[in-house]
């Protein structure tokens, strides 16, 4: 008989989704299939990494990658990777991995990097006929002119980390006077700050995985957030209204899964990802492209495998299978 494979859910991390990332570390903990599989929940924090299994905790041998519950060491054969923000959403984890040639649900170092820097990623697949809203960089050490900026981008504006999960330290700015609150919320959680022109439109987001053999492009969700922009508790409070799929033309939802597409290919992207938009004035306006997306039970991605008619098991599943 095939022995099991032993999976690594890797969840936790040093950023301010911390707890998001436990709550999708829950759903796709339910949903990895036992018959297959051991599965394991690896807790990573800056202070300690554990094992948590059969309501024991465990260290992490950071060697490689294993823990000892009895004098026989356990070692992983696949880590499915749900942080949300460093290290497992900037490359750190994917170097380390792939140091130990342990296979991951993730994309690789470079791919990873990129797309954690917003600013850079953005400009960078603007080379790809994706448009972009009109953005500055602002470093914490440099001088700022509120007046240069304004100039530059305008009023109003979104004020948002660079290199942090996107739910945390952004501020939509109406006025040239909430500019110093928004930078100083900001650079609280990065030390680069985007500031990025208001577009006003309709929210859309879609996710996709591929592998060898399949390319899952999923159903478009349209996003109707209550409050001002779509923040934290519109993501995570059900502070907004998600329907999937879109009530857009088959057109319109073509176009959105071939951008989705298209990003998944030219950033060298693997597993799930997602994409999210804005479209004004009949103009689709990427926003940006998130390689670990929230999984929790509410979240965009599980949403939208159902609404594709698959289980989030087999999708999970599918990416085990095939990525290592």
């Amino acid at each position: 008989m095939k022995s099991k494979k032993n999976i690594a859910l890797v969840a936790g991390g040093y950023s301010a989704e911390y707890e998001v990332s436990i709550n999708s570390a829950q759903n796709i903990y339910a949903a990895i299939d036992d018959a297959i599989y051991n599965k394991y929940l690896v807790l990573i924090t800056k202070d300690k990494w554990e094992v948590h299994y059969n309501n024991e905790i465990y260290p992490v041998d950071k060697n490689d990658f294993s823990f000892s519950p009895t004098k026989e060491k356990v070692k992983f054969d696949f880590a499915y990777v749900t942080i949300h923000g460093t290290p497992g959403e900037n490359g750190c984890l994917q170097g380390y991995f792939d140091m130990l040639d342990i296979p991951h649900s993730t994309c690789d170092v470079l791919a990873a990097a990129l797309t954690f820097d917003k600013y850079t990623c953005n400009h960078y697949i603007k080379n790809f006929g994706i448009n972009i809203g009109n953005s500055i960089l602002l470093r914490k050490r440099d001088q700022h002119s509120i007046e240069e900026i304004n100039s530059l981008v305008g009023i109003p504006c979104f004020v948002k980390p660079n290199s942090d999960g996107s739910s945390f330290g952004i501020s939509k700015v109406k006025t040239i006077e909430e500019l110093d609150t928004a930078l100083d919320k900001a650079f609280s959680f990065s030390k680069e700050v985007i500031v990025e022109k208001a577009i006003n439109g309709l929210e859309f987001t879609c996710g996709a995985v591929k592998t060898e053999t399949e390319d899952i492009i999923l159903p478009v969700t349209e996003i109707l957030s209550d409050n001002e922009f779509f923040d934290f508790g519109a993501k995570y409070d059900g502070e907004s209204t998600e329907i999937t799929p879109a009530r857009i033309s088959d057109e319109l939802t073509k176009e959105l899964q071939r951008q989705t597409s298209l990003l998944y290919d030219v950033l060298k992207l693997k597993g799930i990802i997602r994409v999210d938009f804005i479209i004004e004035d009949d103009k689709i306006y990427v926003l940006e492209v998130n390689t670990t997306p929230g999984m929790t039970a509410t979240s965009f991605i599980p949403q939208q495998i159902e609404a594709d008619g698959r289980t989030l098991q087999s999708v999970i599943s599918l990416i085990i299978e095939s990525y290592s």
